[in-house]
């Protein structure tokens, strides 16, 4: 059975292709949002709506309609943050055929005259809008697919908090539709009321608090008690784990799960589970996670190695917590499929002899790192020596 996903515009009917209107007057069941199946018209075909959620009763729905032609509605681009990826994913892309439409974020640039490569698109269509903060630096261009009629409101206010007030938000309401309007403000004056729940984000950023996404955020930017892997050791830490898109990682023994968010900073496809036995500081790592624009990560309150059963299979793994406890590295090791790295940090005597048995018996890279910080000496400035840092790192 191959599934068709047709795009739908605001305009509905009057914006589909001649291949388009072909698709949906041919199909047995026509499957969709309310608002996407009233701009059709009725049909030779049975209008089903989605269930809500709809992830959990995704197969349920297909497997009813199972040897019919099966017509599924989606907004605008269905591959561009739509039902389209979902079903190429679950099904195989030789089960989904897609016959497109513009997409929201195409209209929105075209109607601002921003270029798709100056553009990041951030969608908050069942997602935490808190995602938007990962995108956001001074003179950037972001557009925020909007879940509802309330995210303009809850977008200004994560901007304002995280200093980037003053930047301009324009909000482009049913776009390519009859109703189609757009609404302008800053983001710390923000007071327009909801408007079309279909609606567009558009962030033109001004703030002097920028946070890049290579490794080695400030240790300032994390909220902890100390148990922190500090910026320098992060990033070599980081650069060893070596995050590609897509990829999982555990960090296991997070404290403040700074390297679990910069990891998943790295790029809007990764993903990472924060390990932190204790319960405090877990919490805290959801805080920092969210702030920092990967809403994402998730923490898991438990001591490793038993809080690693059931996490999926890593492709990389930071130890930077309880590296002496007995057979955690060999059980993250392990874990590890072919390519997969591992990077754990030492800092106590009982740590570093750890790291000292998992390299003599798996190979890899050892290395000491000493970072020292200019500081007074009494009316002059000398050398503030940081705790020496031994790190092992091994490639599958």
């Amino acid at each position: 059975m191959t599934i068709v996903v047709v795009g739908v515009g605001a305009d509905g009917p009057d914006g589909l292709s001649p291949s388009a209107t072909a698709e949906i007057a041919a199909c047995d069941v026509l499957i969709g949002a309310r608002r996407q199946l009233d701009l059709l018209p009725e049909g030779d075909f049975r209008k089903v709506l989605w269930p809500s959620p709809l992830l959990p009763a995704l197969d349920s729905v297909l497997a009813e309609h199972e040897g019919r032609r099966i017509v599924v509605l989606a907004s605008g681009d269905p591959l561009h943050h739509g039902i389209g990826t979902t079903l190429v994913n679950r099904l195989g892309a030789d089960r989904v055929r897609i016959v497109p439409a513009l997409s929201s974020s195409t209209l929105a640039r075209a109607r601002l005259g921003w270029s798709a490569e100056e553009t990041a698109v951030v969608s908050a269509v069942a997602r935490s809008p808190y995602r938007v903060l990962a995108a956001v630096g001074d003179g950037r261009k972001v557009l925020v697919l909007s879940g509802d009629a309330s995210t303009p409101a809850t977008i200004a206010g994560l901007l304002t908090e995280a200093g980037f007030g003053a930047s301009t938000l324009t909000v482009l309401e049913e776009l390519g539709g009859p109703s189609e309007r757009q609404v302008s403000g800053t983001a710390a004056g923000w007071n327009e009321p909801e408007g079309a729940a279909l609606n567009v984000v558009a962030i033109d950023c001004a703030g002097d608090h920028p946070l890049r996404l290579l490794a080695g955020l400030p240790d300032n930017a994390f909220e902890h008690d100390g148990q922190l892997t500090k910026r320098d050791v992060r990033a070599s830490a980081l650069a060893r784990l070596s995050p590609s898109p897509g990829e999982l990682l555990w960090d296991v023994g997070a404290g403040a799960g700074s390297v679990a968010i910069e990891w998943a900073r790295a790029h809007p496809a990764n993903r990472a589970i924060a390990v932190e036995a204790d319960e405090t500081r877990a919490a805290r790592i959801q805080r920092n996670a969210r702030r920092l624009g990967v809403p994402d990560v998730r923490a898991v309150t438990g001591r490793a190695p038993e809080a690693l059963t059931g996490l999926g299979t890593p492709d990389a793994v930071f130890v930077g917590g309880g590296v002496g406890t007995p057979g955690l590295l060999a059980r993250c090791h392990a874990a590890l499929p072919r390519a997969g790295r591992l990077v754990a940090n030492a800092v106590t005597l009982e740590a570093e002899q750890a790291l000292l048995a998992a390299y003599a018996e798996f190979g890899g890279e050892l290395i000491r790192l000493s970072v020292e910080h200019a500081a007074p000496l009494g009316g002059l400035t000398g050398w503030k020596p940081a705790r020496t840092i031994t790190q092992w790192s091994i490639s599958t």
